[in-house]
């Protein structure tokens, strides 16, 4: 398994998300080249809820989601892509809906008969909740489905779920919520270089199947230059990150189009030997970051560079490389053959 690709609505919308704008994205992905560059998942994120029925059973808000969602999984579906949702480990999710706590297996089974294939489990609310028994709790819930559901455990980083979470779900937060900032910290929410320093040491706990999430994307969102979102795609790639969208893809710039839907890159975040990168060298502002591929070239001998931002082979080389870099921005190498 491979680090997951798709859309989630949280970092553009917040809880201002409906129907018809999932539609809408879904629509886009299926017809614009996303979902073909590999992005699969359509995830709503908090927000979605309605009331609790007599039975316990979750519902849509149905002002925004007046089909339900199951029927708005199938026209997901239908569109070649897969459907996610969101819920929190805690009573209440961080947006003040209903959370899943006291009920993950009606939860997961409703999950279930709505088609869904990715969650995305929050930890607000939670009290003295033990995470790592909390988020076993949901995924023993959500493997009584029979159904195939990724499991995305969001609790910040908080208890090192790298040292757990592996036998308890798929990929898992490794600091708080990424901000469109370029580094820092913003209450709650951290830059994106920060969000890189902070999963870059975790390098040794992600492989196939088990992956440091550094949180979702916000490429296209208006608070980077275009230089600083490609060094943003290209840090995800060389972390082997979830590369999870978050902008409105229905209305892109070039610009980020371009960026997204590198293919050259996107090759590098799904490499199938699923080793993270790790930064190698540093000089104040200046990094270096290397990552092993699958089809790696053995030391020594001379090798084809391609630089995977300008689309095109640059040479053979043994030794040393050298490169302009612009401020804020990245030159990505592949070394091969």
């Amino acid at each position: 398994m491979t680090p997951p690709m798709g859309w989630n609505s949280w970092n553009k919308f917040a809880c201002n998300i409906d129907e018809a704008t999932v539609k809408r994205i879904a629509d886009t992905m299926a017809s614009n080249g996303v979902r073909d560059a590999g992005y699969q998942y359509v995830v709503i994120d908090d927000c979605w809820h309605g009331p609790r029925d007599e039975n316990g059973f979750i519902t849509a808000d149905p002002a925004k989601f007046p089909s339900g969602i199951k029927a708005l999984s199938d026209y997901v579906h239908s569109k070649g892509l897969k459907f996610g949702i969101y819920s929190d480990a805690g009573r209440l999710t961080c947006g003040g809906r209903p959370g899943s706590q006291g009920h993950e297996f009606q939860d997961a089974l409703t999950y279930a008969r709505w088609g869904v294939d990715y969650l995305k489990y929050d930890w607000c609310s939670t009290g003295t909740r033990n995470a790592e028994e909390a988020y076993k709790l949901m995924a023993d819930a959500l493997r009584a489905t029979g159904r195939p559901i990724v499991l995305s455990i969001c609790e910040w980083g908080t208890s090192k779920p790298w040292l757990w979470a592996e036998k308890v779900g798929n990929l898992w937060r490794t600091t708080g919520d990424i901000t469109d900032k370029w580094e820092g910290k913003f209450d709650y929410s951290w830059g994106v270089v920060s969000i890189a320093d902070m999963n870059e040491p975790l390098w040794p706990h992600a492989g196939p199947g088990h992956w440091n999430d550094p949180d979702m994307l916000e490429i296209g969102n208006g608070g980077l230059s275009d230089a600083e979102y490609r060094s943003h795609f290209s840090l995800w790639a060389m972390m082997a990150a979830p590369l999870m969208a978050g902008n409105d893809i229905a209305n892109m710039t070039p610009a980020t189009r371009d960026i997204l839907l590198n293919k050259e890159v996107i090759a590098v975040d799904q490499d199938r030997l699923g080793r993270q990168g790790r930064r190698v060298w540093k000089d104040g502002d200046r990094e270096v970051w290397a990552r092993p591929l699958a089809d790696g070239y053995p030391a020594g001998l001379k090798a084809g560079v391609r630089d995977l931002w300008l689309h095109k082979d640059v040479g053979r080389v043994a030794g040393r490389y050298s490169a302009t870099v612009e401020p804020h921005g990245v030159v990505m190498l592949r070394i091969g053959g």
